[in-house]
């Protein structure tokens, strides 16, 4: 029924009163004119027909003007959309109570802004129906010294469902035992040349490591000397492996045109949590275009989980997901669901769905807020794991893609050329037991249930409570259960983004650092495999090895200063007719640096050669010389990016130590360029305690100065450096130049062409503010009312709280308004419907402030919708 042809809500008058409307004298003093505008305004927003407006406003005026029941501070706007609303609801054949005339026009809205006449507010659902699993959490139980993971008990939800592990064709005692082989060979490129380095550097040392000082510099030496040489053999063997081929590559155990039988439905699961709406949207998008595309999409169904807390923000994430479904027909495909309490975090967040849905599926395909993989990628995940029954992770090698500041085109040229070499060498020493890094890999979903169930570390401080790098333990359990964890080094079409800023990067590796030596906890636990030790120990010396470098700085400055104050002693064993002569060994020390030098540049060589070899031609990359450039311009730059890294490392192992806490937030995706507040706060200290070490060193043993000058150079100059590198501007002239291409960059493919193309485009839901929109736009406002289902049972005290603070809330400007009063005006459905009534009732210069908030004046349109 078309709202134009709505009955009047009055008594019928006789044919003597026609033109004749019968209006207290009080009632004539109000502005009916703003009342008529703002009738007129709303029905625009609503996108009733033209030719409908008119009448439909003047209606609702006459019986605004002539009805009885005014409430007692009664205003003509506040009455005229009362009326107003009263007739729109009047076409879906409402009983005329108030309650059931406000839930019919939030029907009546809700069929508008999903683009059906047969949604039903109290069955529409922005999930599917939920099928109850249990995913239990282990345990930790100490004993003396060591700790316990105690196994979950699976299907403890009654089913007594679980998945149990294929039997064992042979293919899998087979990678076992090369997998032991190759560890033990490494152990041996690792440790006996660190044996011999260690010896040399003890050698050089003026007293030859007879004091307490000189031994521990070689001990440290030994460590950092041993760190370097495993990503030296990682880089090498994974070059080799590029160049010719491995036989355990889990990418060739399927062909890439194979079927993929039905039942094996995959979720495509992105969780979320204050993330750039547009960007989020965009890249799922791109993802289910390309499916399309290659006629898979009907195996998939996608799910954003969110955590946002900002009202705004979690607005756009409804409005944008509602956008996406009615574009795209995707309604019972795409779900968006967003937790009330953020429990866990991430890790709550997935474990959340997999209760709740996780049997419904076979896998599910893990991405980060800035992920975008090709359909190839997702269809092959899907393949290998139906061909690899007992695997339940695959990992990709994700590449960097879509940066813009010079740090980051750094980054991710560096990623690019350098990242397949570590990743296929990681591969070759893990084979079956590698690692997952909790995003752009595929899961096998009822094992996860079954044994993925985190535990919280016992005690107290950052090291304890919940396991924060949760990805690394998942894998572990999964491992311990018997099943198969791969890296596919060699699948493409995965992508990620990084960090835009030296700055942002140290922000999220402080949160990393903290998750890492979390596992220390668990670095002894019973029953894991050796190979998962091995990963949290890795994790864990990639940030306590800067620590280490940092110690080993500080020990040879006191050696350098303790040699240049102290006069030489001849006879340092008492009275002799020979002098003991100071022996030093020159050809030694160069020859132990040339070594050190050879392990941490050489794998830029093989990355240069490897490219030449792979590509033919090294145009996408920019061409032969710009390449080469970019190569020797990269090794500059980390040249002056790892001092610092070091400084703040060592910094948060020390924090994390001493037990100061770490506040987790999301990263900060996009362009985020340093100003020279920020940059003097993070770096100041480093710079002035630099300035002083270097003239320390320089006035006490100048020889030592210039062995220590490029370390104290990128500290002093760490303020600027830091600045310039975040510039987006200098990042687009590198690009112009023909530095730091990537094949992503030159040849992009269709997926990452369709993520730019929608991210330069407007998005309606992400402009303006979140929260007044859902206040002002009659559209938003009913998706959002109705995803929060119905209202609670308050305590009467609570319930006029909130009352006080809708009126609050009304009375002043939406900017005053803490984030803290949103959220709470915003969970209740019942507030949310008052906040759009009382809006929309304001006099003009408030209601003017709210319709400025929801749509900028730049870019708004008679209202927002």
């Amino acid at each position: 029924m078309s709202p134009a042809s709505v009955t009047p809500l009055d008594a019928e008058r006789s044919a003597d009163d026609v033109g004749i409307v019968p209006v207290p004298r009080a009632r004539l003093l109000h502005d009916w004119q703003e009342a008529h505008a703002r009738a007129h305004l709303y029905l625009t927003t609503l996108e009733v027909p033209e030719g409908e407006r008119e009448p439909l406003a003047a209606r609702a005026l006459e019986c605004a003007l002539t009805r009885p029941d005014w409430a007692p501070d009664g205003t003509a706007l506040g009455e005229t959309m009362r009326a107003l609303r009263e007739l729109l609801a009047a076409a879906s054949a409402a009983p005329p109570e108030p309650a059931a005339a406000r839930a019919a026009f939030l029907r009546w809205r809700l069929d508008r802004a999903v683009g059906r006449d047969d949604v039903d507010p109290r069955t529409f659902e922005a999930t599917p129906p939920i099928t109850r699993a249990s995913m239990v959490a282990h345990r930790i139980e100490q004993r003396g010294l060591r700790r316990r993971i105690v196994r979950a008990q699976p299907g403890q939800d009654g089913s007594g469902r679980t998945q149990v592990i294929p039997p064992d064709p042979g293919a899998a005692s087979g990678w076992r035992r090369s997998a032991r082989r190759r560890r033990l060979l490494l152990a041996a490129l690792v440790l006996l040349p660190t044996i011999v380095a260690t010896g040399f550097m003890q050698e050089t040392l003026p007293q030859q490591g007879r004091t307490g000082l000189e031994a521990a510099i070689a001990l440290v030496f030994g460590a950092l000397f041993g760190w370097i040489s495993i990503g030296f053999w990682t880089a090498a063997i994974g070059f080799l492996i590029l160049v010719g081929r491995d036989r355990f590559a889990i990418t060739r155990t399927v062909a890439s045109d194979a079927p993929i039988a039905p039942q094996a439905r995959t979720a495509i699961v992105m969780p979320i949590c204050e993330e750039p709406v547009q960007r989020v949207f965009a890249g799922l998008q791109a993802m289910s275009r390309a499916l399309e595309r290659a006629g898979a999409l009907p195996l998939f169904d996608f799910f954003v989980l969110s955590d946002t807390r900002t009202a705004g923000t979690g607005v756009d994430e409804e409005s944008a997901w509602l956008r996406w479904c009615r574009s795209s027909g995707g309604f019972g495909r795409i779900f968006y669901r967003r937790r009330r309490a953020r429990v866990a975090r991430k890790s709550g967040n997935v474990a959340d769905f997999c209760r709740r849905w996780g049997r419904q599926y076979r896998y599910m395909i893990m991405l980060d807020a800035d992920s975008v993989m090709t359909a190839t990628a997702l269809t092959h995940l899907v393949r290998m794991m139906e061909a690899n029954p007992r695997v339940g992770m695959i990992q990709t090698a994700p590449t960097a893609v879509n940066q813009r500041t010079l740090f980051a085109r750094v980054q991710q040229f560096a990623s690019r050329v350098y990242g397949p070499m570590f990743a296929a060498g990681l591969h070759f020493w893990q084979l079956g037991e590698g690692q997952y890094w909790g995003h752009n890999a595929i899961v096998r979903v009822q094992p996860f249930m079954d044994h993925c169930g985190l535990p919280t570390l016992p005690g107290r401080g950052p090291l304890a409570g919940e396991i924060l790098s949760h990805d690394f333990v998942e894998a572990a359990l999964m491992g311990r259960a018997g099943w198969e964890l791969w890296l596919a080094f060699d699948l493409g079409g995965s992508h990620e983004e990084m960090p835009s800023s030296l700055m942002e990067e140290m922000q999220r590796d402080q949160r990393w650092c903290q998750g890492n030596l979390q596992h220390l906890g668990l670095l002894f636990a019973e029953g894991l495999f050796g190979a998962h030790r091995a990963i949290f120990l890795n994790g864990v010396l990639s940030y306590v090895s800067a620590f280490l470098w940092l110690v080993f700085l500080a020990l040879s400055t006191a050696e350098a200063i303790i040699e240049a104050l102290r006069p030489t002693d001849y006879f340092p064993h008492g009275r002799s007719l020979f002098p003991e002569w100071p022996v030093w060994h020159p050809n030694w020390a160069i020859t132990l640096m040339s070594v050190t030098a050879v392990i941490l540049f050489l794998p830029k060589i093989l990355g240069l050669t490897l490219v030449t070899l792979k590509w033919r031609n090294t145009r996408a990359f920019g061409g032969g010389p710009r390449f080469a450039l970019s190569i020797f311009l990269e090794t500059l730059f980390g040249s002056l990016f790892a001092p610092i890294r070091m400084v703040f490392h060592s910094r948060f192992v020390v924090l994390n130590t001493i037990g100061r806490r770490i506040v987790w937030r999301s990263q900060t995706r996009g362009d985020a360029e340093t100003g020279w507040r920020a940059a003097l706060r993070y770096h100041a200290l480093d710079t002035v305690v630099a300035t002083v070490w270097g003239v320390a060193v320089y006035r006490l043993n100048p020889t030592y100065f210039w062995w220590l000058a490029p370390i104290l150079i990128a500290l002093i100059l760490s303020v600027p450096l830091a600045i310039l590198v975040s510039r987006v501007r200098w990042g687009e002239r590198a690009r112009r130049w023909g530095l730091f291409l990537t094949p992503e960059e030159t040849e992009p493919p269709e997926e990452l062409r369709d993520l730019n193309a929608a991210l330069v485009a407007p998005w309606a839901e992400t402009r303006g503010d979140g929260f007044a929109r859902a206040v002002i736009a009659p559209g938003v406002n009913a998706l959002h009312a109705t995803l929060l289902r119905a209202p609670r049972h308050l305590a009467p005290a609570i319930r006029a709280e909130r009352r006080a603070l809708l009126a609050r809330g009304l009375a002043d400007d939406p900017a005053r308004l803490d984030e803290a009063a949103r959220r709470i005006l915003m969970l209740d459905p019942t507030l949310v419907d008052a906040l759009h009534e009382g809006a929309w009732a304001l006099p003009d210069l408030r209601f003017e402030a709210w319709l400025m908030r929801a749509a900028p004046p730049t870019t708004r349109d008679p209202a927002p919708r």
